[in-house]
């Protein structure tokens, strides 16, 4: 394309649509390039995605004239297979190598200055990691968003159950492309009737048989995720989390509280920390975690205004890290490493470091029935002294306990106490507190169980309760037998059941309770767990056993929620 096609897109920012770069495999990939003022060169900011070069993130970040605005060449490439790029798309499985190869093109190209940068979120974020993970010459520095290194832990599986609503979800969503792409016509109106009913499509059994899926012709990435729920080889080949210390450049990571990927993004700012391949590296990871759900990115999250402080502009933000790394100005320097949003209490607070080491323990107390939140459950900071009863319920995967974001699994802070009022859900609540209390990291539970059925799952979530009774969600996490016990379970044995609930920040304010819900189920935020040996994907109804559950509490068996607590609150 000559100088006189260019598209001007006001500003003299110069648009070039549909520019090629082959792959050293031969596969020819099309991307858009906005050109800035003056005659250059300029560094490079680069985001390679699937859905359509021209959406380029822009429900979460300005549009790319904005950035080229401010003094940026900027490249949204479709990645391959995806939207003008040949090849077959399998996600995740060739960022690496397409990344590497497109940050070396862009780097000799006249409009260069051999300095990049890559920008995104969710899959345009882990394809920073991926790309990052091959060195390639000129990538100077990264910002992913909502990403993960690890995607069986951190994006599809959360100890050993799936994330069936994303997982699910996403895989329709992405397939529809694919369909089309394919001109399989049948197939994509199936996945568009899927998908315009989408809420329903979580209920179909089994799921690895739903009919949008089974097209012939279709790719069979979704139908892998499922047949793969355990790490290993398949994971590893798709993600960097078997090499992480080949990544070797400062990484800007963004997080939301109640983003799907909360967890693996938390987790990734801290393995770089750790492991990174450079010592600058290491020292240059910085993470801002808001009160944002996947999108938006914004004050109203779920059914709560968290106010006008939680409308951070990550525009700007992003604008000041790479002016810092791609154009030398400095200004990024003096940043805190860790930028969280503290929910409720609603301010951004500032940390050296992920917090590490002493918690608050919450003891779970009965007389032994503990069930809903007309029951007796207590947490106290006194452990169990006596052989206090154990408390019951009935797990049944054809009536499981709603995720906390109900039938669609939405998410955002939601009212949990309709969920509170069923007796397959054991509710436990200290008294209302003399003092505010801080938390800032990842909430643990340590639980002593049993189950009659030969798997099983508990789910821990954490709840604050308002003097209203308002119950608003923070966050939850879930452990399958399969997952935690590897050297077996034994059914109707009591096993001491040790896991993590995704990560936050928040402040239970005096007057507060603090609330903890434990139930087998949140469904479809996850899968159900069939009870049986039939594995989850492939279970109907007929595959279903139910489980009596039993959660001791006793002064040899002292089950507790223990809380990251902030000593901060001055």
């Amino acid at each position: 394309m000559t100088r006189a096609e260019l598209i001007d897109c006001g500003n003299s920012v110069r648009l070039e649509r549909g520019v090629v770069c082959a792959m050293p495999d031969g596969v020819r990939l099309v991307s858009d390039h906005y050109y800035p003022a003056g005659m250059g060169p300029h560094p490079t900011l680069l985001m390679r995605q699937p859905y359509g070069r021209d959406i380029a993130s822009t429900v979460v970040f300005a549009h790319p004239v904005w950035f080229a605005r401010h003094g940026y060449n900027v490249v949204i490439q479709d990645v391959r297979g995806r939207g003008d790029s040949e090849g077959e798309f399998y996600p995740f499985r060739h960022e690496r190598s397409d990344g590497a190869a497109t940050v070396e093109w862009l780097r000799m190209r006249p409009e260069c200055d051999g300095r990049i940068g890559m920008y995104g979120f969710s899959y345009q974020g882990a394809t920073q990691f991926l790309a990052a993970a091959a060195q390639p010459e000129g990538l100077i520095a990264i910002a992913p968003g909502m990403a993960t290194c690890d995607l069986y832990h951190g994006w599809f599986y959360h100890n050993g159950a799936l994330r069936l609503a994303s997982s699910l979800g996403w895989g329709l969503q992405i397939l529809k492309a694919d369909a089309r792409r394919l001109k399989l016509r049948e197939a994509s109106d199936r996945l568009e009737q899927a998908w315009a009913d989408l809420r329903n499509q979580f209920s179909v059994l089994p799921f690895r048989a739903h009919p949008a899926l089974q097209s012939e012709g279709l790719p069979s990435y979704v139908l892998d995720w499922f047949d793969h729920d355990q790490p290993g080889e398949y994971w590893e080949e798709l993600d960097v989390s078997a090499c992480i210390e080949k990544i070797d450049v400062p990484a800007l990571h963004i997080s939301g509280w109640f983003d799907l990927f909360a967890k693996g993004t938390i987790e990734s700012f801290r393995a770089l920390c750790e492991k990174a391949g450079s010592a600058e590296a290491r020292e240059q990871q910085y993470l801002i975690a808001g009160p944002w759900a996947h999108i938006p990115w914004g004050d109203q999250i779920g059914e709560v205004n968290f106010g006008s402080t939680a409308l951070l502009d990550m525009d700007a933000i992003l604008l000041r890290w790479f002016n810092h790394w791609l154009k030398g100005s400095g200004e990024f320097a003096g940043e805190p490493r860790i930028r969280h949003f503290s929910l409720f209490e609603n301010r951004w607070r500032e940390a050296a470091k992920w917090p590490d080491g002493a918690e608050t323990a919450f003891y779970l107390r009965s007389l032994g029935r503990a069930n809903s939140r007309k029951g007796d459950g207590a947490l106290s900071a006194t452990p169990p002294t006596s052989d206090e009863p154990c408390d019951v319920f009935v797990y049944d995967p054809e009536v499981p306990v709603p995720a906390p974001g109900g039938s669609g699994a939405l998410s955002g802070c939601f009212n949990q106490a309709g969920v509170e009022m069923g007796n397959n859900v054991l509710v436990y609540t200290t008294e209302p507190l003399r003092s505010a209390i801080g938390v800032f990291g990842s909430p643990q539970v340590r639980l002593y169980c049993s189950a009659s059925a030969a798997t099983t799952d508990f789910t821990a979530k954490l709840v604050r309760v308002r003097p209203d009774e308002r119950a608003d969600f923070v966050c939850i996490g879930i452990a399958r037998s399969d997952f935690l016990f590897r050297d077996g379970f034994t059914p109707d044995a009591v096993h001491r059941w040790e896991f993590e609930l995704e990560p936050t920040s928040c402040r239970f304010d005096s007057g507060d309770c603090i609330r903890l819900e434990i139930a087998s189920s949140a469904f479809p935020l996850y899968d159900r767990n069939p009870g049986s040996d039939v594995a989850s994907c492939r279970a109907t109804s007929w595959d279903w056993k139910r489980s009596t559950q039993l959660v001791y509490h006793d002064a040899a068996r002292p089950s507790a929620l223990y809380l990251p607590v902030r000593s901060d609150e001055a």
